[in-house]
């Protein structure tokens, strides 16, 4: 039987839903699911997931693990390519700007995959769960990766999430805040002190709380899924308040 009518055969046993979503992946992948129960788990976050086997939540961590993985394979290639000539000091840093997790909720609005989260939670607020988008594309990008193969993949990588990027922008912006900091700190002769306020959440999803003192004065503040990501927030505040170029 060709793959065609296969797979027409099978969206007509869809619900309105599933054809929704079916629709909705081939505008945003390329072309129609093979495997639809991929995809639907791909969506499933752990913030949001209710089923559970066995006492497990049914969510999409694992697919996530392995789409993190491809997509840092593929963007590992495309910059190794791209940048003949440069270290791998270089090469390893532009990728991580390129899958941080702040880059990756901005990518899956722009490729459409917010709207499909959005349509799926309807009713509940997102707005609590800043990594959402993120995790999900990774999990749809090991969606994809698992339904139609790593060359498949690849190509969906590179040809509509990685045509979002602005490669030369993200090599050219300074984004450890934290240095320019300490850097001014010491150039002013200033002390500077960052203080874990708080730590909120659970095992899953901790949000850090940090403040930041000049000569034991509050200058800013920060948060982020770990104290890492919470001190650069609040040395990007301070950056903004002593008006260091960044």
């Amino acid at each position: 039987m060709k793959l065609s009518r296969l797979l027409r055969l099978q969206a007509a046993f869809y619900n309105q839903q599933e054809r929704r979503l079916a629709a909705s992946i081939k505008h945003m992948v390329g072309s129609k699911p093979f495997n639809l129960s991929l995809y639907k788990l791909a969506i499933k976050h752990y913030s949001m997931a209710e089923e559970s086997i066995n006492g497990l939540k049914i969510s999409n961590e694992r697919l996530e693990y392995l789409g993190d993985a491809i997509l840092g394979a593929v963007v590992a290639e495309f910059l190794f390519i791209k940048f003949p000539y440069r270290d791998e000091g270089f090469l390893t840093e532009t990728r991580s700007r390129m899958v941080n997790r702040e880059t990756l909720n901005q990518i899956a609005v722009k490729i459409g995959l917010s709207k499909i989260i959005e349509n799926e939670y309807k009713g509940k607020n997102l707005s609590a769960h800043k990594s959402i988008f993120g995790d999900t594309l990774e999990a749809m990008v090991g969606a994809v990766y698992l339904d139609r193969g790593y060359e498949f993949c690849k190509k969906f990588i590179l040809k509509r999430i990685i045509i979002h990027y602005d490669v030369d922008g993200i090599i050219t912006t300074t984004s450890n805040f934290k240095s320019k900091i300490i850097e001014w700190s010491q150039k002013e002769n200033k002390e500077v002190d960052f203080r874990t306020v708080s730590v909120t959440g659970n095992q899953r999803f901790k949000e850090f709380h940090v403040q930041l003192f000049v000569e034991g004065e509050l200058l800013s503040e920060g948060k982020g899924q770990t104290k890492k990501k919470a001190e650069q927030e609040a040395s990007k505040n301070a950056c903004e308040k002593l008006n260091i170029a960044v």
